[in-house]
């Protein structure tokens, strides 16, 4: 990993202003910038339910609008996107002062904000899937760590002015930084040319690869929608789960950097599901017997858990982007439409839980049943229990998000560098063998993750010497075995040009410029 990939960039500042926006707006969390007398149930249920549907909605008619317009989807529309924040958080300020028009002004203003956030969503996602694998994460995992530091630095303003900053400073100042970056993005990668009907079975697999991954995410949201619900009816927590989420985005993003800069690891979004799973439902069956001060402490853990996930959503789908060269509006419209549809419904529960009482039980007590039932068969679904896994046999389904360990010294180029590789190389098993780490994935080949021969384990030797991913590694090893590109792009269900841009990478990477030169490497290996 380059050094020059782990600076703070405009990006970062960026992004992190956004999120900032989208705190102070889309979660509601502008309220406490306002009058409490302005906060009528009437008036934040209007707001809430319209962005809430805007939002989700927004982010279907992008995946379904990449696909059959996929020249459109090129298109970086930062002004428009901005726009939109701005006059829907125009609105909200105006409902203040025009009371006969506050709750037309509150809807219009919340599809408004839920339009633009998810646009500005879309914007950041496109730029960091464009970069570098490095790159994207990094600047990605910095932004998210200094919004809640933007964000808790708000409550030193005076609350009077606090409400005009974000139209009038935060959504500006976000514009400029995105186009800023996206001025060093290069749409002549594969997931920017592509034509999503020339090839519609690849983008079949991805869906029926990642709808796993994407309901497991959906169920985390759906979670943070029924305490958002719930927090409408009890004032006192809309700031325990606004603060909670920026305190979980700074938490996840310092804890990820600092393991990625002290080991390579990969994981998954189910997995990350299956580890949280019996902490929120415990949580949510103990919601009813326990009182306010666990709600808060219930509610502050259940947007922390989402602020990461939302993070790593972002990071997935940058993957998949690269991986398969796919246009990353398409695949982040499917995660982000099922997640917010299904933080929509949450939202629902919760709030109609005030309406619902069983035999003279707390009304938290539906609350609890009906959350524990979706989380429950979420994680069947999520898992392949509940149905049989969908995957073909053949490609690569649910690649883990990976981070390789940063190495100050790991850029090196010429004849020099690939000489100490072959050192490395003969003399591991006179030292410390290279990590045996199996792939914990479908393979292109029968029997996945194994070294099977000498081939096998020659292509995972590179892989750790050479910083290169899954992906890469897989279609290496496909190259090593005298497959053609037609021939590795109809196996891993990708298009040829994606296979191109992967092969050209590892032979970057490498250092070496054809198919022979690769096999002179994997010859000089210890296998």
């Amino acid at each position: 990993m380059a050094s020059s990939a782990l600076k703070t960039h405009v990006s970062s500042w960026g992004y992190a202003c956004f999120l900032t926006v989208n705190a102070t707006s889309i979660w509601g969390g502008v309220f406490p910038f306002l009058p409490m007398e302005f906060q009528t149930a009437e008036v934040t249920l209007t707001f809430y339910l319209a962005q809430a549907l805007a939002f989700g909605g927004a982010f279907v008619a992008s995946m379904l609008g990449s696909y059959y317009f996929p020249r459109g989807a090129r298109r970086m529309l930062v002004a428009l996107s901005a726009l939109l924040v701005f006059t829907g958080s125009a609105c909200l300020i105006g409902a203040m002062y025009v009371e006969a028009l506050a709750l037309a002004l509150v809807a219009g203003g919340g599809v408004l904000l839920g339009i633009g956030c998810a646009g500005m969503f879309m914007l950041w996602q496109r730029y960091f899937a464009s970069l570098s694998p490095t790159q994207g994460n990094f600047r990605l995992i910095v932004g998210s760590a200094l919004a809640p530091l933007i964000y808790f630095a708000l409550y030193l303003v005076p609350i009077a002015l606090t409400a005009f900053l974000v139209p009038l400073v935060f959504v500006p100042l976000c514009g400029l930084c995105i186009a800023l970056s996206v001025r060093e993005m290069r749409l002549d990668q594969p997931m920017f040319e592509d034509v999503p009907r020339d090839h519609p079975r690849v983008y079949r697999q991805v869906v029926v690869d990642y709808w796993r991954s994407a309901l497991a995410v959906g169920a985390l949201a759906f979670a943070s929608g029924v305490i958002r619900g719930v927090a409408l009816l009890h004032q006192e927590l809309a700031a325990v789960v606004n603060s909670a989420s920026m305190l979980g985005a700074l938490a996840s993003a310092a804890v990820l950097l600092v393991l990625w800069f002290r080991m390579s690891f990969r994981f998954g979004m189910t997995t990350v599901f299956r580890v949280v799973y019996p902490l929120v439902i415990t949580g949510f069956l103990l919601l009813p017997w326990l009182g306010a001060g666990y709600l808060n402490l219930f509610a502050a853990f259940t947007y922390l858990v989402f602020s990461l996930v939302q993070m790593l959503m972002m990071m997935q789908c940058a993957q998949i982007s690269r991986d398969r060269g796919i246009n990353p509006v398409f695949i982040y419209g499917f995660f982000g439409g099922v997640a917010y549809l299904m933080q929509s419904a949450g939202f629902l529960l919760g709030w109609m839980s005030d309406f619902a009482s069983l035999d003279g039980l707390e009304s938290l007590f539906a609350v609890a049943m009906v959350s524990s039932w979706v989380l429950g068969l979420t994680l069947l679904a999520s898992t392949g229990t509940l149905f049989k896994p969908l995957a073909s046999r053949g490609t690569l389904a649910a690649e883990p998000i990976e981070f390789m360990m940063p190495e100050p010294s790991a850029v090196k180029t010429g004849k020099a560098a690939k000489a100490k590789e072959k050192t490395r190389g003969k003399t591991s098993r006179e030292g410390a063998e290279p990590p045996k780490k199996r792939r914990n994935r479908p393979s292109a080949t029968a029997d996945a993750g194994a070294i099977r021969d000498r081939v096998s384990k020659q292509c995972l030797q590179l892989q750790h010497e050479h910083g290169l991913s899954l992906r890469e590694t897989e279609v290496m090893e496909l190259i090593a075995r005298g497959n053609s590109m037609a021939s590795i792009a109809e196996r891993l269900v990708i298009s040829e040009n994606t296979v191109r841009t992967h092969a050209k990478h590892i032979y970057t990477k490498l250092d070496i410029h054809k198919r022979q030169e690769l096999l002179d490497m994997l010859a000089d290996l210890e296998g």
